[in-house]
């Protein structure tokens, strides 16, 4: 089962797992580039260079999940891209928080919590990114 084949609201654990699963991914394919790309002086520096990224973005997965998924819970409306926002600001906020920056915080989470929004509302009006276009 895919993130979108689980209700809105249940199995919070099991959405959790795989918004974590994602991240973990996203992670570990963002620090090989960034590796390449800055080769770092020694095999350790590349990878705590390497686990510090994968690490971040796994826990900005799980932040999301869990926080898309309580919200759900809590406000009652199982379908509500309101919830996507509050998961993905609730991820911002966590940026912010390990740079010490309000500004990186702030930003990430108006931004984040704005494409999640976007995603959610994509995924139920059916909007498309690539293929022939619907007539």
């Amino acid at each position: 089962m895919g993130y979108w084949d689980l209700q809105e609201g249940k199995d919070c654990v099991e959405k959790t797992w795989i918004t974590t699963k994602i991240g973990t991914a996203i992670g570990l394919v963002g620090s090989a580039y960034h590796i390449v790309a800055f080769q770092p002086d020694s095999a350790l520096a590349a990878l705590q260079r390497a686990t510090s990224g994968t690490v971040t973005m796994a826990t900005l997965g799980a932040i999301f999940g869990m926080t898309t998924c309580l919200s759900a819970q809590a406000r009652d409306a199982p379908d509500d891209p309101l919830n996507y926002f509050i998961g993905g600001c609730a991820s911002g906020v966590f940026l912010g928080a390990k740079t010490h920056s309000g500004l990186t915080g702030t930003s990430a989470c108006l931004t984040l919590g704005t494409v999640a929004m976007f995603t959610k509302i994509g995924k139920m009006e059916g909007w498309r990114l690539y293929g022939p276009p619907k007539l």
